[in-house]
Order: structure tokens, then C-alpha cells, then sequence
């Protein structure tokens, strides 16, 4: 059904109960794809023994490069790109196929819903010793949300022949802040106007792991900050903020295919910010993207 893509760091227990989830709790027998950096912690031993399919650097590839480099080994037709520090949530993956056949057509960009950290507030535990998967799995149903425009970036589901014609993530934001919002850039100017987050395909989240693990490390960088901004901004002219409120229409209830932003005077005068940002940042800080 889906080719699952999980980027991984030195994460293993994490990993772990992630791919366990998966075949736990889902419908269809799904292929999953790790990129291992590093694995300093026994992970690509762990995969080898469990029959999974990985792709390796002996360096953090980052998530952009780690994505693009496992994806090339998918089978199926779906990618579905989904953190090391996920928990997936019963039956999430027939939504997904539901919606699919629903849609009919390859030219969408899905995505679940994030528990704990996310927009669904539920405490089944802050780390890997403390997760509670019962508590978890006797409540996760009856934490409700919409159906809503755009995107929480993860997991998201794409069909393999869209994200190999835009060029999967693109590894100037390395080591992934802002990739996604650029993906989903890339998606719109292909054409692309189905940007649709399930509020029933739930997945915990115990949010940012390995960021915080190697935060202020002096050699391993796993979080840019406010460069992948810039970098988009240089890219395209607009910022994040303007791009998801202003053509995305994230988080507002769903209601159909997107089409062009409207452009009111707050659409133009919001533009004249980005703009004169841009230049700013074209004028100082040319290096960040060429």
C-alpha cells in the first residue's frame, strides 16, 4: 500500500516502538524505508534483524537528503513521510486509503494529525520510559478536531509520482526546517490544490527528540532555527506565515480544493512586507540560498 519513509538518528527506542505501532495498528501490510544517520545505537543491527529496508550515511544527512535518498528504494506509489517519534494510532492507515479512493486522482498532498505535540492535547506520556500506549489507546478516539486546510507537515502522504516530479524535499534547508512548507510550495505551483489534514489519522508525537538531544552540540547539527525562513523567503519571496495563511489557508476547516489567495488589500499589504524583507535579506544575506 505505502511505502513508509522514516529518517532516523541514533534513535532506537523510538524507532522501535514507532515500527512497532505501525504493524500493530494498521490495516494493510505497508513497506517501511528507514534512512539510518549515523546509527551509533545498534539501529541499522535492529533493522537488519527485523527484514527492513534502510538506506545509511556515515554523517546526519538530515531529513531532507535522508527522505530522497530512502524514497528512490519505494515500491509502492504512496510516500508517506513520517518522524522516528511517531506512534500511529489504530486503523490511520485506512483514512488515508479511504480518502485516497475518495479523491481519485494523484494530485493531493494528506496529512494525519499530531497528538501530545500537535494540535491534539493529550498527555499518554512526555518520553519513551513514561508512554502510556493504553491510557493512549482507550482515549485517542475521543480526542476530537476538523478536518482542516493545509497541513502539520507530518505524516504526510503524497503519491510517488508528484514528489519525483517536484524534486522530493529540497536539501538546501538542511537539516530539514522548512522543507516542508517548501514541498508544499513546489506542490502548488504544480498544480496541486488538495491540501487536506484528517483529524482521524492520529499519530503521537513525543515531539522533537533528537533536537532536543543535541541541542547546542558542538559538531552534530539536527535544528537551523530561522535560517530555513530566510532561505525560503529568498527562494520564493514570501515567508512561511504568508504562504500557509494566505494560499494555504491553514488550519480553517476544510471545504474543497484551494484555489488563488484572495487579493485584498491585507493580501497586499502583507506582500509589501515580505517584499521589503526580501530584499532585506537579499541585500545581507545573499549566501543563505543561491
Amino acid at each position: 500500500m505505502f511505502s513508509i519513509i522514516i529518517p532516523t538518528f541514533n534513535n532506537i527506542n523510538y524507532l522501535k516502538l514507532c515500527i512497532e505501532s505501525i504493524k500493530k495498528n494498521s490495516i494493510f501490510n505497508h513497506e517501511i524505508i528507514a534512512h539510518v544517520n549515523l546509527g551509533e545505537d545498534g539501529t541499522k543491527e535492529y533493522l537488519d534483524k527485523e527484514n527492513i529496508e534502510y538506506t545509511f550515511t556515515n554523517y546526519n544527512a538530515g531529513i531532507c537528503e535522508g527522505m530522497n535518498k530512502a524514497t528512490k528504494k519505494a515500491n509502492f506509489d504512496f510516500i508517506l513521510y513520517s518522524h522516528d517519534d511517531f506512534y500511529f494510532c489504530p486503523n490511520w492507515d485506512q483514512i488515508l486509503n479511504e480518502e485516497i479512493n475518495k479523491i481519485g486522482h494523484n494530485r493531493f498532498y494528506l496529512s494525519g494529525i499530531m497528538m501530545n505535540n500537535g494540535p491534539l492535547k493529550f498527555d499518554a506520556g512526555s518520553d519513551f520510559e513514561t508512554f502510556d500506549e493504553k491510557k493512549l489507546l482507550e482515549n485517542y478516539e475521543k480526542i476530537n478536531h476538523y478536518d482542516f486546510q493545509g497541513s502539520t507537515w507530518a505524516p504526510h502522504l503524497i503519491h510517488k509520482e508528484i514528489w519525483n516530479k517536484v524534486g522530493g524535499f529540497s536539501e538546501e534547508f538542511y537539516p530539514g526546517t522548512g522543507s516542508d512548507p517548501d514541498l508544499n510550495m513546489k506542490l502548488w505551483r504544480e498544480g496541486v490544490r488538495i491540501f487536506k489534514g484528517l483529524s482521524k489519522c492520529k499519530v503521537y508525537h513525543f515531539g522533537s527528540v533528537v533536537t532536543r538531544k543535541y541541542k547546542n552540540h558542538p559538531t552534530i547539527k539536527t535544528e537551523s532555527g530561522s535560517k530555513g525562513g530566510k532561505i525560503f523567503l529568498l527562494k520564493w519571496g514570501i515567508t512561511f506565515k504568508f504562504f500557509k495563511k494566505h494560499y494555504l489557508r491553514s488550519d480553517s476547516i476544510y471545504d474543497g480544493e484551494l484555489s488563488n489567495p484572495k487579493k485584498n488589500i491585507q493580501f497586499y499589504l502583507e506582500l509589501i512586507i515580505c517584499k521589503l524583507n526580501f530584499i532585506y535579506l537579499k541585500i545581507f544575506n545573499s549566501k543563505l540560498y543561491k
